[in-house]
């Protein structure tokens, strides 16, 4: 967690810190993974055969307002499953980045 100085903001003299939130979305192991079979068969025809089961998602970072805080993880639980993922086909995951 780091510290950030916000000048001009409310109070003169604003101290808020800042959790930076690495959100890495997949596919559903039980859906299909059109990209990632593509990925796949472009990785083969370059001679990598033994590469296999690729799965292809997104990674999305953003920073939160806030300390590290069971509120806190439960908010961005709910950004990460009402937002940034489609429950239905995906899964997700997240980290709270130390810098």
């Amino acid at each position: 967690m780091r510290k950030i100085w916000l000048k001009g903001w409310g109070n003169k003299d604003s101290n808020l810190n800042v959790v930076k939130v690495m959100v890495y979305v997949s596919p559903k192991a039980t859906v299909l993974d059109p990209q990632g079979a593509a990925v796949q068969q472009a990785i083969k025809s370059l001679g990598h055969a033994s590469v296999d089961a690729v799965r292809v998602g997104k990674t999305v970072t953003f920073e939160i307002d806030a300390e590290d805080t069971a509120e806190t993880r439960a908010t961005i639980d709910k950004l990460c499953d009402g937002l940034l993922s489609n429950p239905i086909i995906e899964d997700y995951r997240y980290e709270i980045v130390e810098e």
